[in-house]
C-alpha cells in the first residue's frame, strides 16, 4: 500500500535537523479507503502539561510497542490492515533506514493513530532521547490551513520560528529524524473546524525503550471517538464545576 519508493534520501531536508516531507504515499484508490474508514474505536484522551508542552488529543494504537500484528484487529477495515502491515514489514523499515541515516532494522517500533479535535494541539517539544526517528503520516481527505492542525518544523521552541507547515491532507507524511534541536509542534485547532486532525505517528525507538503512550498498568477507559467534545468545552465545564464546589 504505501509507495516505498517516495522514501528517499533525496526528500531529506538538514534545516535546521534532519527531517523530511513526502507526499505521494498512497494511490487515489488507497487514499479514498483509508479516509473513510480512519478508526474511531479504543480511543484515549490524552492532556496535560510534561514540563516542556501541553498537549490535547485523542489516541488509539495500531501498532503495539514491539508488537508483531495491529491492536485491536478485529475492528480495522481491510485498508487499516494492509497499511498496519506495510508498516510492519522489512521492506518498509529498510526504506526508511535509507532516508533517515539511521539502521532501523532491529529497532522495536509503536504506531498509535490519533484524532484532533476542537480546540485540540500539541505545543513545541523535541522528542524523547529514546525516539531515534518519527514517521507522522495524515488521512484528511481536504484541510484549511486557517484551520490550525498543521505540524509545524521550527528553528526553535518559538511558535513564531515556522520553516514548514504541514497541512494534515492524506498522502503527506512528515519523517522527523530527532536531535537536541528537533522542535516541532501541532497548531490549535480551531474551535469552529468540523472535521478532526486525523494522523499516524510510527516511532522507531532505542533498545529497551518503554511506551509513554501507553505504560504499564495503564487503565484509562477505551470509548469511541465522536468529536463531540472539545478541549476549550472540557476547560468550562471543568472551571464551572470547580467554581461551584
Amino acid at each position: 500500500m504505501i509507495e516505498l519508493n517516495r522514501l528517499t534520501p533525496q526528500a531529506v531536508s538538514l534545516d535546521p535537523y534532519r527531517w523530511a516531507f513526502v507526499d505521494g504515499l498512497f494511490s487515489a484508490n488507497d487514499c479514498a479507503e483509508l479516509v473513510k474508514t480512519f478508526p474511531r474505536d479504543h480511543f484515549k484522551t490524552v492532556e496535560g502539561y510534561d514540563g516542556e508542552k501541553g498537549y490535547y488529543y485523542e489516541s488509539r494504537s495500531l501498532i503495539s510497542m514491539g508488537a508483531n500484528a495491529p491492536t485491536h484487529c478485529q475492528s480495522l477495515s481491510s485498508a487499516w490492515k494492509n497499511l498496519a502491515e506495510d508498516l510492519l514489514s522489512v521492506e518498509y523499515r529498510e526504506s526508511m533506514s535509507r532516508l533517515s541515516g539511521v539502521d532501523l532494522r532491529e529497532l522495536s517500533i509503536e504506531a498509535n493513530v490519533f484524532h484532533y479535535g476542537r480546540s485540540a494541539w500539541l505545543g513545541p517539544h523535541v522528542d524523547l532521547p529514546d525516539k531515534l526517528v518519527t514517521h507522522i503520516l495524515y488521512f484528511n481527505d481536504a484541510w484549511d490551513p486557517e484551520d490550525g492542525g498543521c505540524l509545524t518544523i521550527l528553528r526553535s521552541r518559538d511558535m513564531d520560528s515556522p520553516v514548514k507547515i504541514v497541512p494534515p491532507i492524506v498522502g503527506n507524511s512528515v519523517v522527523i529524524v530527532r536531535a537536541d534541536n528537533s522542535w516541532h509542534a501541532v497548531s490549535r485547532v480551531r474551535e469552529r473546524c468540523r472535521s478532526s486532525r486525523r494522523s499516524v505517528a510510527l516511532t522507531f525507538y532505542r533498545p529497551g525503550s518503554l511506551s509513554t503512550m501507553w505504560p504499564e498498568g495503564d487503565v484509562t477507559p477505551l470509548h469511541n471517538y465522536t468529536g463531540e467534545r472539545s478541549a476549550l468545552s472540557r476547560f468550562v465545564r471543568r472551571s464551572w464545576h470547580q467554581m461551584i464546589r
